[in-house]
């Protein structure tokens, strides 16, 4: 039995936006777990509309403050579907280099503190966009400029020696995650789509390290 505490830092589709259970993806991978037997503590640190700007500024400490001494502790990183995201009439919300530096920046200090995971970006239902949130600006979500940024944070992954999950191309090519976006709002799912993800996480070696052992 594990007895673990993660934060899931991230943005709207870490917090599980559309889910009509309020779990999302990490809810549902962490019941897996307390299924088997695990003792799993769950701080959902998403935020709607976060880019990795935002998250940069608060991540170390909200998990600081969530994360005893002494207790066994992991961090789990997703985010980048908004950086890609065009603001109609600002342009792309963090252009590419930037937004490298900032993950590169995160993950670094990370990886440095406590064992920690990285979740690349989902695709989009490009014929629902563009959205209009509620704040009053519109957003285009690109699914070849999501896709690019996957690659280049898979990249940096590599170099910077933290396991990295890249589900675009999985999900891209899935009908229970495009259905479930496409009952939500083309970027968000419904829970059938959180269930997807948390099939590919939950079966991802370096998550089951955690709860198997290497």
């Amino acid at each position: 039995m594990t007895e673990i505490r993660i934060c899931f830092v991230g943005d709207s589709i870490t917090v599980g936006t559309g889910d009509e259970d309020y779990q999302g993806w990490p809810g549902r991978v962490c019941n897996r777990e307390a299924a088997k037997g695990h003792d799993v503590t769950l701080y959902n640190l998403g935020i709607r509309a976060n880019t990795s700007n935002d998250i940069s500024m608060r991540w170390r400490a909200e998990c600081e403050a969530r994360m005893p001494e002494g207790a066994n502790c992991a961090l789990v990183f997703s985010f980048g579907v908004n950086d890609a995201a065009e603001e109609v009439g600002s342009g792309v919300r963090v252009p590419l280099e930037q937004s490298l530096a900032n993950a590169a920046a995160m993950m670094e200090e990370a990886k440095s503190w406590l064992p920690s995971l990285w979740i690349g970006p989902p695709p989009v239902v490009e014929e629902m966009m563009p959205v209009t949130p509620g704040t009053g600006a519109v957003y285009n979500f690109d699914n070849p400029r999501t896709k690019a940024l996957s690659e280049a944070y898979k990249s940096l992954a590599l170099e910077l020696g933290i396991p990295y999950l890249d589900v675009f191309d999985t999900l891209a090519a899935d009908e229970r995650w495009t259905r479930a976006q496409q009952k939500s709002d083309g970027i968000h799912a419904m829970g059938e789509g959180y269930e997807r993800m948390a099939d590919l996480i939950g079966a991802w070696n370096a998550w089951r390290s955690w709860f198997d052992g290497p």
